[in-house]
């Protein structure tokens, strides 16, 4: 029998429900409300899964997580006023970290914009610095071109973000008239000249002391393959973006680390002696570069990325390979480099610098433990982490085997970021181990989205390393701050094995070295998600460290100013 609901006309947000579907968009992370409500209705018969988070933002990072995993596009939904602005850090992550993201958003009805009405926010002008695009949709019949290029910007050249601003009268309108939604086609990037290849070919060739340095713009050009086959056939020593860990798996011969910040020894110096940097997809951020000025002072620059923007911008390229970077990486694999003896004096001084993971006494070294995880989990898990010393610990100390492995906030620097991230990865990739990396002060960002994980049962394994202090403001403030301690204190941290146990999640607390190997085993024995709470010290750092406005030359391997203290103490001979 035919129902009342058989005969009435197709809203708008019926049609985007089934336009999301048509761009493969197969999950929403959202969070409901007044003038969101009409898509939420239209969900109800949709093939579309949603996501309940407990806070918008966790919605965006959600987000964000699923398409940095996945390298397709997230969506998150909010509602207007308090609900869009709850997305803007997830947005502006997104955004300095090209994420490609649909980010939907309720509006008041068309007649209130700009009265002041009930949750009315100008989102798409509070937006607009950290999007690609923004849409505020004023009629119906704008809904398909404006969904089309929506997700053709978010995916076209160097992705990102876009938000799509839905008054509610859009939402309710008919839309029966509508065509079947059609995806835009997406276009690539050209391919770098013949004639800049050609003359990179030629500074490769002549080049003594060259140096690779990779960010993460190869994940994003889906270059990866290119990228390894251009180091292995030219066999020049390489170094790697924070974003760029995993774009040459760990342990590759050529491969001397990270560079920058937190960098190792061997890929800082290197670069500091090269006489040629072939930068891939990385965009000279200070924390790479320290003091730019400094930075690879003897070496000339040929610079690949997809976004022609980013060359020159910071250090003048003097070859500039704007395009296509797979293209351009394939071509440049012609190229034959005479660099041996330079490849080899760089993985000698690469074994030399290695860290060690033998530090004394009975207390967990969280680099040792970290060495340790990264060894027992299979080579395809995903790590998630938040920002701080743990998230340095992490790129120095985890082995990745591919970018897309390796989910951290990069320019931005999001705390918080890490357990919505999961999550989004986790849906993204279901058949795949995701680990959360956190930090006390991180963790109770977006501690709620515990509630989320327990839902839906996502088998996420969070290691919480708890310092009990905000780690890397107090490392700062005591190397540069004359030990001046102001607002780190995090003492009184709830219980979080307690807390966890809360929610319904199994959680265990260790706080000594030889518990370790049997409380990884356990975290990784259960089911489901699960937690381990682990106690280490206040006052450890982060080694090495370039300071502030320092060349990359300039590491610090302890305190120097206690080292001059200890020495001034140490009895005399």
């Amino acid at each position: 029998m035919n129902t009342l609901a058989d005969h009435q006309p197709r809203t708008g947000a019926c049609w985007l429900t089934q336009a999301l579907e048509a761009e493969g968009v197969d999950t929403l992370f959202g969070y409901p409300g007044g003038t969101i409500m009409p898509f939420y209705d239209a969900l109800v018969d949709s093939k579309l899964r949603h996501i309940l988070v407990r806070h918008e933002q966790g919605a965006a990072l959600a987000a964000n997580g699923y398409a940095r995993a996945s390298g397709k596009v997230g969506v998150c939904v909010a509602t207007s006023g308090p609900g869009a602005s709850n997305l803007i850090t997830g947005i502006a992550d997104a955004y300095l970290d090209s994420v490609p993201m649909i980010c939907l958003t309720g509006q008041v009805g068309t007649p209130l914009l700009g009265t002041d009405a009930f949750q009315e926010l100008d989102v798409f002008g509070m937006t607009m610095p950290i999007v690609k695009h923004s849409f505020l949709v004023r009629r119906i019949d704008d809904l398909p071109h404006i969904v089309r290029e929506a997700f053709r910007i978010a995916r076209e050249g160097r992705p990102g973000p876009v938000l799509i601003d839905l008054p509610k009268d859009i939402q309710v309108g008919d839309a029966s008239h509508l065509p079947a939604h059609i995806p835009a086609p997406v276009v690539l990037p050209p391919s770098p000249t013949d004639a800049t290849l050609a003359e990179a070919i030629a500074a490769i060739a002549s080049a003594e002391k060259p140096v690779i340095y990779g960010g993460g713009g190869i994940a994003l050009a889906d270059a990866v393959d290119p990228f390894r086959s251009f180091v292995e056939t030219t066999q020049i020593p390489t170094v790697l973006s924070l974003r760029g860990l995993g774009a040459l798996p760990s342990g590759h011969p050529q491969l001397l680390g990270m560079l920058g910040m937190h960098g190792t020894r061997a890929a800082n110096m290197a670069v500091q002696e090269s006489d040629l940097l072939i930068v891939v997809g990385a965009r000279f951020d200070d924390r790479a570069t320290g003091k730019l000025s400094e930075f690879a002072p003897f070496a000339r620059v040929i610079h690949l990325d997809a976004d022609a923007y980013e060359i020159s911008k910071l250090r003048t390229a003097d070859i500039a390979v704007a395009g296509d970077v797979a293209a351009g990486l394939r071509v440049l694999s012609t190229a034959s480099s005479n660099c041996a003896p330079w490849s080899q004096r760089c993985a000698i001084n690469r074994d030399k610098c290695a860290p060690r993971y033998d530090a004394p006494g009975t207390d967990i070294y969280a680099p040792a433990l970290l060495k340790r995880l990264s060894e027992v989990v299979p080579e395809d898990t995903i790590i998630t982490c938040d920002v701080g010393q743990h998230q340095m610990w992490v790129a120095q100390h985890c082995r990745f085997n591919h970018p897309r492995n390796h989910l951290t906030s990069g320019a931005l620097g999001t705390m918080g970021f890490g357990l919505p991230a999961a999550m989004g990865a986790q849906v993204s990739c279901p058949d795949r181990p995701v680990i959360l990396v956190s930090g006390d002060g991180s963790f109770m960002m977006n501690v709620q989205e515990l509630a989320t994980i327990a839902r839906c049962q996502l088998p996420i394994k969070i290691v919480l390393l708890d310092n009990s202090v905000l780690g890397m403001v107090r490392q700062w403030q005591e190397l540069f701050f004359a030990e001046r301690y102001s607002e780190i204190d995090l003492s009184d941290n709830p219980d979080f094995t307690a807390l966890t146990q809360v929610f319904g999640i199994p959680a265990k607390h260790i706080v000594a070295r030889s518990d370790v190997d049997d409380a990884l085993a356990d975290l990784f024995a259960q089911p489901g998600p699960a937690l381990l709470h682990v106690s280490i010290d206040a006052r450890a750092n982060v080694w090495p460290l370039v300071p502030p406005n320092n060349a990359n030359s300039t590491m610090l391997e302890s305190n120097p100013a206690k080292q001059k203290t200890e020495a001034s103490n140490a009895i005399p001979a």
